[in-house]
């Protein structure tokens, strides 16, 4: 079934879907149903800052109600498929942050539920909705620096910040999941099929310090099924080179007559394309679309770019990338990161999806 006019959403969890609030409300594609937060004293909040008034603490409400076409999932990764599961049972799309679940053993479940409801699950990868890396993509795609030889990605930021949040000193916190996953995305979005990882990672003193139980500093060599090979690394808890010289993230391609890098979070983008001309792009009259609160730690205007393209695509039928089969890839890559990190060993993402049955390809 095709949709005409605006896409009507739900939001579920308004901590880092507050970003989700402002995309659908300044959207003239999104229409904002209906949010939900089991906190009501973020909901209030939340109600307060957008004068929006339909709030519920109640998950339930969202699912039961018939105008909305999609529910956004803005929960804590643990919980990230028991919500797609629900939703998806109850005949919506479903919109998802990043990592998509966190065990792959759920993966076979969500795979055949959303065949069985004809429903579209996106994965929420929102680095990829961000100016320099759409237009990146979109010269890769014209051939402007040729066939693609390699990529390098990395996330380099001093987030000692976030040490201030309990919850980032548990066991169960890794900036492998939290901070490392979006250029690893970027590593699968050009090279799809990683055939083998291998990596290295510490705890640095500053983590230690601040009561980090799992590395905060990392490198890993992807090796793709045609021999390709790429690397990325990550480092959270130092000081950061002035921005002027570097951005906290970057995705570097090379290819066999040209070179890019796409940063974020400035917007900024360079190109040496097949004819030798050399070319710096930057969109300073974005910055209001992009970061609508304090600074720029939030996603406002990535989130309406997706939305806006996920509900375009529910209308037309076409695909939306990245789609379940592809979260739960990125998935599997990760676990083998996580999984080299321990073992010192390279690992295969196929042993990991063999391991719980999961079949990509059908």
């Amino acid at each position: 079934m095709q949709f005409t006019g605006k896409l009507r959403l739900g939001i579920l969890g308004l901590g880092e879907g507050r970003s989700t609030m402002s995309a659908a409300l300044q959207s003239p594609h999104i229409e904002l149903v209906q949010i939900c937060d089991l906190n009501e004293e973020l909901g209030r909040k939340r109600v307060k800052e957008f004068d929006f008034r339909n709030y519920t603490r109640r998950y339930e409400d969202l699912l039961q109600d018939p105008d909305i076409e999609a529910i956004a999932i803005y929960t804590p990764d643990h919980l990230h498929a028991a919500h797609i599961r629900q939703a998806l049972e109850h005949d919506k799309h479903v919109i998802c942050t990043k990592p998509f679940i966190d065990n792959l053993a759920d993966a076979n479940e969500l795979l055949e539920l959303a065949r069985k409801k004809n429903k579209r699950v996106f994965v929420g990868q929102s680095s990829r909705f961000f100016e320099p890396l759409k237009k990146q993509r979109q010269d890769f795609e014209a051939g402007l620096i040729g066939d693609l030889i390699t990529i390098e990605g990395y996330y380099h930021a001093d987030h000692r910040w976030f040490l201030e949040k309990p919850w980032a000193l548990q066991s169960s916190f890794k900036w492998l999941y939290g901070g490392l996953s979006h250029p690893v995305d970027f590593i699968r979005w050009y090279l799809p099929n990683i055939e083998e990882v291998m990596g290295y990672g510490m705890l640095s003193a500053n983590g230690r310090k601040g009561g980090l139980q799992n590395a905060d500093t990392m490198h890993f060599i992807f090796k793709a099924e045609d021999g390709r090979v790429a690397r990325v690394s990550g480092a959270y808890t130092g000081p950061i080179q002035p921005v002027t010289r570097d951005s906290e993230m970057s995705c570097i391609l090379r290819g066999t007559e040209g070179a890019s890098q796409a940063d974020y979070m400035d917007l900024r983008y360079a190109i040496t394309d097949k004819t030798g001309e050399e070319r710096i792009l930057t969109w300073e009259h974005k910055l209001k679309h992009y970061f609508r609160f304090e600074g720029k730690s939030h996603h406002a205007g990535e989130y309406q770019n997706y939305l806006e393209y996920f509900g375009q695509a529910i209308r037309t039928g076409e695909p939306a990338f990245p789609d379940m089969k592809e979260g739960i890839g990125t998935i599997a890559l990760l676990q083998a990161m996580d999984e080299s990190l321990s073992t010192g060993k390279p690992v295969r993402p196929k042993d990991l999806l063999a391991r719980y049955n999961v079949n990509l390809s059908e």
